[in-house]
């Protein structure tokens, strides 16, 4: 290295990648390739550290809880109407209570048609949400005993 008589240097190591010349950035090409690798990394291991925490449901999980009160089970069932297609049984405090799957794959509830969940337990609770408290869900409709269904004229 030369030093001239201001004490300024005349050559520049290539550790300081051009600190003294007017115009080039910071950094190296290395250190911005080490960031983005990094980076990179921290996003490909980001949802593998997610999925391993244990109080994370699945959204395909079962599920019993009180909650505000009121009990909540729902458990997956695979008969569908379509092939593959998957249904939830669902009861409040012992009583059914019938979700719908909309075309984007959230959720909606009999007791709340105008907000959709990501998953059926978001529902549920939305529901018991929307109960007052000591309200219940009512009992369902007993069938016809003649077995007639649709409209009558």
């Amino acid at each position: 290295m030369v030093v001239s008589d201001s004490g300024a240097t005349a050559g520049a190591d290539h550790d300081e990648a051009g600190a003294g010349r007017p115009g080039r950035a910071r950094g190296t090409r290395r250190q911005l390739l080490r960031g983005l690798l990094v980076s990179g990394a921290a996003l490909a291991v980001t949802p593998l550290v997610v999925a391993s925490r244990p109080d994370a449901p699945t959204p395909d999980a079962a599920f019993d809880e009180v909650y505000r009160g009121h009990r909540i089970r729902g458990a997956r069932t695979t008969a569908g109407p379509a092939l593959g297609a998957a249904d939830w049984q669902i009861t409040v405090d012992g009583r059914p209570l019938h979700l719908m799957r909309r075309a984007d794959g959230t959720w909606l509830s009999m007791i709340d048609h105008y907000r959709s969940y990501d998953t059926p337990l978001e529902a549920a609770r939305a529901a018991v949400d929307e109960l007052g408290p000591g309200e219940r869900l009512r009992e369902p409709a007993p069938a016809h005993p003649e077995g007639h269904r649709g409209v009558h004229a």
